[in-house]
C-alpha cells in the first residue's frame, strides 16, 4: 500500500489533471448561488497554522454547500497594501524612518514595495494545495490592481456624497515611527504589559507662594504640554502639611491615605474655591511667547467632570495637545495648545531642555521620562515617582510604543449610521453565537468615528483634489480624473496621481491632499472590489449581496468583519454578510506563541507530510479553534487523529477491497440486526452533520465521525468477519452494506478529509470521477431502525459490563465460560442475547440479582480456550507472514509435547482449519526451522506455515 503522502499526492496531480474542481463549479446548481468572500491574507510571508485554521474552514463549508446543490465560487485574493509590505521594504533599505523614504524617492520606495507584495505567493500554492483546499488562486484579485483601487474610490465618494466622509481634529494615537495615526481597531490590536513612571508633580500658586497643588501622571513627558489643572469642584480639598517637605500641599481629601508620609490638615474646602487660580509652569518656555491662543487662560486651574478619586490626587494635570479628555476640556474651557511634540514622536526645538529627544524611544521607553524627572528634582517641583505596570499601546506592525496627539484626519461618521448597522447586524448569524452580542456586538456599540487617512505612502491614494482658494473635487472613478485633468490613467499609486493637477475654476491648479487611505478601508470594501463593482458586474452583484458565507479569527471582529459591516451599511443599508465563523488562536504545545525564533512548533508541510493533510484538517476542525478558543497544537493530537480516522478508514477499506461489489446497491436488503444497524446508524450520522453544518457549526459536525467510524470497525466490521468467510445469503447481505456504508460515509466525509474520501469512493468504485462530484447524500429516516437501534445499545452496554467482569477477574477473553448474570431487567429483555454471548465468549446470558460472572471453567470449556488461543496464533503467523485472506493453501505444523493439544487438534481440526483458512494441520515432533514460538495456557508449542 502507498504510503499517505503519496496517496494525498497522486489524488492532488488527479484533481488537477481532470479538473475536478473545475467541474464541481460547473456541475448542476439548482438551488443557485451560495456567496463566499474570502478575506485576503499577505503573501509577504510563508502560511502558518493560523492561516491553515481559516483555510479549512474556508474549504469544508464551501465544498458542503457545493454538495448540497449550490454553485459555490471560490475565489483566492491578496492582500497587498499598508503598513506590513512598507515595514518589510524599509527594513531590507535601512531606513530608520519617514524622512529617510522621502529621500529615497516616494515613487522608487513604492515600486519597492510593489516588488515584494507577491514574495511568497508559490510557497502559499503549495502549501495551500497539499491542504486540499478548493480555490482560485489563478484569478486572485488584489488590493493594488487597478479594477480594484478605482472601486475603491468609488466607495470614497459614495460615503463622501452621502456626508458620512469628514475632516476632523482629534486627539488620536499615531506611531511616531510610521509618522501616521491609526484607527481605533488597530491600537486595540497591540496592547502590551510594560513598566511605567508615574510621578506627583508640585505646581506652585502665583498668589500663595510657597503653596502647591499636587497633581499625578502616568505620562511625565507629557508635562512640558501642561497649560491647564483640573479638579472637580464637588469635591473636598485639603491644605496640608509635612514634616519632611517644605512647603504646604493641595490635594483631595479621599487622597490623603496614598501619602506615605506624615501630614497635618490645615484647612478643607471644596474643589470650587480653586476654580480660576493660577499657578507657576513647571516648565517657563511659554510664559514670554505671544502669539498663543487663548494665552489668558494659560496655567490656570478649571473644573472638569472627569476628574476621580479612584486614583491620584484628584488633581489632573492637562495638556489638550496629547489626550482625548484633555482636547475636549480645553475646546470648552479656551484653552491654550501647546504642541511641542512633532510627529515623529520627538520634542521640537521650543522645548529647549528636552528638543530632539523622542518622547517614548524604542530603546528604552523610560529613558525620556526619567530626564524630566530629573529635571524636576533639580527645580525641587517633583514630590514623589513611583513605577507601575500596566497596559500601553504598540503600534500592530513596527511595535513601537504609540503617543496619543492631536492632529487632523479625514473620518468616516461610524456614529452617524451606528444605529443602523446595530439593527442591521441582528441579522448576522455567529458561531460560536456569543461572539454576535459580546466581541462584535460590544465593538460596534461603542464604535466611534474611523480615522481613515494616513500619512503614508503604498496604499490607495485619497481621491480629494484640492485648491489654494478651499475648492475641493472628489473623484469616483478612473472616467472622471481622466476627463477633468486630460491626463490618461493607469495607476491610482500616490506616486503617481500626486503629478496630476486638475484645473480649478478659479484658474489655478488642484493638487491630490497628501495622505492615502487606510488599507481596512480597502479590506472592508472587499465584496464590491473584487468584481469591479459598479463599473463592472453590476447585476451580478446586486442579485448576490449579502454573501452567505465569511470566516476569520477572532480578531477580525473588530476588523475585517467589522469594516465590512460599517462600509455595507453605508453603502448599501446591509449587512455584508449572513453567517460567520469565528476561529480562536493556535498556540505552541506549551500555551505560548509559535515562533521561528524558540523553534516550539513543527513546520504545517511536515505534519501534513507525516500524519496526512486530512489528519490535520480533522484535528483543526474538531478543536476548540473553531470555537473562537485557543489551541495548544499538539503534533501527538494530529498522530492520534491519523490512527482514529485516515489510518482506520484504510484498513476499513483493506478488509472490503477482496469483496468488492461491482455494482453498489441503492439501498442495502438485510434482516441481519447488525447490518440495520449500521445502516441507521449511517443515516443519523448523516442527520446529525447536516444539521450542525446548517448552524455552521464545524466541531459538532465533525466529531460524531469519530465513534461512527470506531463502531463501523471495532463492533460491525469485527463481528461482522466470519460472515465473509462463508459462501451464502449472510455474506451478500454483510458484503452489500459493507459496499453501501462506505459510498455513503465517504459523502459525509467529502467537505472535512477530501483526500480519504476520494480514495474510499474511487477503491469502492463509486460511479463518478470523484467523490467531490457527488450530491450531499440524502438522510433517510425510513432506513433508521430505532427498535434495533436501542436493542443494539442495550447489547453494547451488556457486552461492556460484561468485559469489565472478566477484566476484574483477571479472565481472557478466549476462555468461553458458562454464563453472565445482569441485573437490569430490562437492558436483558431487549438485548440480542447471540451476540452478547459472541462478544464475552459466553454460553449463556441470565437475569440476577447482580452483575456477575460464572468463573469455573469445566475441562469442555478449557478445551474450547484452547481452541481458540490455538486459532489466534496460527491466524497471527498468518499475519506475520504477509498472507491474505486468498492464500488458502497452507499447512500448519505445530511441535508439542501436550495431550491436551493434541485432543484439541484430533477434537476441532476442521473448525480450526476452517477459521484459519488451512488445508491441513500437521503434527510434528521435529524441531521446525523459522518457527514461532508461543505460549498458550502455559504450553509452549511452535508454528510454522508453509504453502
Amino acid at each position: 500500500m502507498a504510503s499517505i503522502k503519496e496517496i494525498e499526492e497522486n489524488l492532488v496531480k488527479y484533481w488537477e489533471e481532470k479538473q475536478i474542481f473545475e467541474k464541481s463549479l460547473q456541475k448542476d446548481s439548482p438551488k443557485g448561488e451560495y456567496v463566499f468572500y474570502d478575506g485576503p491574507p499577505f503573501a509577504t510571508g510563508t502560511p502558518h497554522y493560523g492561516h491553515l485554521v481559516a483555510s479549512a474552514m474556508k474549504d469544508v463549508v464551501p465544498r458542503y454547500w457545493t454538495m448540497k446543490g449550490y454553485h459555490v465560487p471560490r475565489r483566492w485574493g491578496w492582500d497587498c497594501h499598508g503598513l506590513p509590505v512598507e515595514n518589510i521594504v524599509e527594513k531590507e533599505l535601512g531606513f530608520k524612518s519617514k524622512k529617510d523614504i522621502e529621500d529615497f524617492g516616494i515613487d522608487k520606495f513604492n515600486e519597492a514595495c510593489r516588488s515584494k507584495v507577491l514574495t511568497y505567493v508559490d510557497e502559499w500554492e503549495k502549501v495551500i494545495k497539499r491542504l486540499g483546499r478548493w480555490v482560485d488562486m489563478k484569478n486572485a484579485y488584489k488590493t493594488m490592481d487597478l479594477s480594484y483601487m478605482e472601486t475603491i474610490w468609488w466607495a470614497f465618494k459614495e460615503l463622501w456624497d452621502k456626508g458620512l466622509i469628514y475632516e476632523g481634529y482629534k486627539s488620536m494615537h499615531v506611531c511616531p515611527r510610521c509618522e501616521t495615526t491609526l484607527s481605533q481597531q488597530e491600537v486595540s490590536e497591540g496592547y502590551k504589559d510594560i513598566k511605567d513612571i508615574s510621578i506627583t508633580a508640585k505646581f506652585e500658586l502665583v498668589d500663595e507662594p510657597g503653596t502647591f497643588v499636587l497633581a499625578w501622571t502616568t505620562t511625565p513627558w507629557t508635562l512640558p504640554g501642561n497649560v491647564a489643572l483640573a479638579i472637580n469642584s464637588g469635591f473636598d480639598y485639603v491644605k496640608i502639611k509635612i514634616k519632611s517637605k517644605t512647603g504646604i500641599f493641595i490635594l483631595a481629601k479621599s487622597r490623603l491615605e496614598s501619602l506615605d508620609v506624615k501630614y497635618e490638615i490645615i484647612k478643607e474646602f471644596k474643589g470650587s474655591e480653586l476654580e480660576g487660580k493660577k499657578y507657576k509652569p513647571l516648565f517657563p518656555y511659554y510664559l514670554e511667547k505671544e502669539d498663543i491662543p487663548h494665552k489668558e487662560n494659560l496655567y490656570k486651574i478649571v473644573h472638569a467632570g472627569f476628574v476621580s478619586l479612584e486614583d491620584g490626587t484628584g488633581v489632573v494635570h492637562i495638556a489638550p495637545a496629547y489626550g482625548e479628555e484633555d482636547m475636549q476640556l480645553g475646546l470648552a474651557q479656551n484653552l491654550p495648545m501647546i504642541q511641542n511634540v512633532s510627529l515623529d514622536g520627538k520634542f521640537e526645538s521650543e522645548a529647549v531642555d528636552f528638543a530632539g529627544l523622542s518622547v517614548k524611544p524604542m530603546e528604552d521607553t523610560k529613558k525620556t521620562d526619567r530626564l524630566i524627572i530629573e529635571y524636576l528634582k533639580n527645580k525641587d517641583l517633583l514630590f514623589s515617582e513611583q513605577e507601575f505596570e500596566h497596559s500601553y499601546p504598540h503600534c500592530w506592525r513596527c511595535d513601537t510604543p504609540l503617543i496619543n496627539y492631536a492632529t487632523s484626519s479625514l473620518f468616516v461618521k461610524v456614529t452617524g449610521i451606528k444605529e443602523k448597522a446595530m439593527e442591521l447586524a441582528k441579522n448576522i448569524n455567529w458561531f460560536p453565537e456569543h461572539i454576535k452580542e459580546g466581541r462584535f456586538g460590544k465593538w460596534l456599540e461603542g464604535a466611534r468615528d474611523w480615522s481613515i487617512s494616513r500619512q503614508r505612502f503604498w496604499a490607495s491614494a485619497i481621491p480629494i483634489w484640492k485648491c489654494e482658494c478651499d475648492e475641493v473635487r472628489v473623484f469616483g472613478s478612473i472616467k472622471e480624473l481622466e476627463e477633468a485633468s486630460s491626463v490618461k490613467i493607469n495607476d491610482l499609486h500616490k506616486h503617481i496621481v500626486d503629478k496630476i493637477m486638475v484645473p480649478c475654476k478659479c484658474g489655478k491648479q488642484m493638487k491630490r491632499v497628501p495622505d492615502v487611505l487606510d488599507c481596512w478601508f480597502e479590506s472592508g470594501s472587499m465584496p464590491y472590489a473584487q468584481e469591479h463593482y459598479p463599473f463592472e458586474n453590476q447585476e451580478k452583484f446586486d442579485n448576490n449581496f449579502p454573501a452567505q458565507f465569511i470566516a476569520e479569527g477572532v480578531d477580525q471582529t473588530r476588523a475585517w468583519f467589522y469594516y465590512m459591516h460599517v462600509i455595507a451599511t453605508a453603502l448599501k443599508e446591509k449587512h455584508a454578510f449572513q453567517n460567520v465563523i469565528v476561529n480562536g488562536i493556535v498556540l505552541a504545545k506549551d500555551g505560548k506563541k509559535m515562533s521561528k525564533h524558540l523553534n516550539n512548533y513543527t513546520d504545517p508541510m511536515e505534519i501534513m507530510n507525516k500524519y496526512g493533510s486530512d489528519a490535520l484538517r480533522f484535528y483543526l476542525l474538531s478543536s476548540p479553534v473553531m470555537a473562537a478558543e485557543n489551541l495548544d497544537f499538539s503534533d501527538e493530537g494530529v498522530k492520534e487523529t491519523s490512527q482514529k480516522i485516515v489510518m482506520l478508514l484504510h484498513n476499513i477499506l483493506r478488509f472490503y477491497e477482496p469483496h468488492k461489489l461491482s455494482e453498489i446497491p441503492l439501498k442495502p436488503i438485510s434482516d441481519v440486526p447488525l447490518d440495520i444497524w449500521i445502516v441507521s446508524r449511517l443515516h443519523l450520522l448523516g442527520e446529525e452533520i447536516t444539521k450542525a453544518m446548517e448552524k455552521y457549526d464545524l466541531p459538532k459536525a465533525t466529531r460524531p465521525f469519530i465513534q461512527f467510524i470506531n463502531e463501523f470497525s471495532t463492533w460491525w466490521l469485527r463481528l461482522s468477519r466470519n460472515r465473509f468467510k462463508s459462501e451464502n445469503a449472510d455474506k451478500d447481505m454483510a458484503t452489500a452494506t459493507f459496499a453501501y456504508t462506505l459510498l455513503f460515509l465517504s459523502k459525509l466525509l467529502a467537505p472535512f478529509v477530501p483526500f480519504v474520501a476520494d480514495y474510499l469512493y474511487q477503491s469502492i468504485g463509486g460511479k463518478k470521477e470523484s467523490v467531490h462530484l457527488e450530491d450531499w447524500p440524502f438522510q433517510d429516516n425510513l432506513m433508521v431502525d430505532y427498535d434495533v437501534l436501542k436493542k443494539m445499545e442495550a447489547t453494547q452496554k451488556a457486552v461492556e459490563i460484561g468485559l469489565a467482569l472478566r477484566a476484574t477477574a483477571n479472565m481472557k477473553i478466549r476462555q468461553p465460560l458458562n454464563k453472565i448474570a445482569l441485573k437490569d431487567k430490562e437492558m436483558v429483555g431487549l438485548l440480542y442475547a447471540d451476540l452478547v454471548k459472541q462478544e464475552l465468549n459466553i454460553k449463556n446470558v441470565e437475569l440476577g440479582a447482580e452483575d456477575s460472572l460464572d468463573l469455573v471453567i469445566s475441562d469442555e470449556l478449557k478445551m474450547e480456550g484452547l481452541v481458540r488461543e490455538l486459532t489466534r496464533a496460527i491466524n497471527q503467523a498468518r499475519k506475520d507472514n504477509n498472507l491474505t485472506l486468498s492464500d488458502t493453501g497452507v499447512s500448519t505444523a505445530y511441535v508439542t509435547n501436550s495431550e491436551v493439544l493434541e485432543k484439541v487438534i484430533n477434537i476441532y481440526g476442521e473448525e480450526i482449519k476452517k477459521s484459519c483458512l488451512c488445508g491441513e494441520i500437521i503434527k510434528s515432533p521435529y524441531i521446525l526451522v523459522e518457527e514461532k514460538e508461543i505460549d498458550i495456557n502455559g504450553e509452549k508449542i511452535k508454528i510454522k506455515l508453509s504453502k
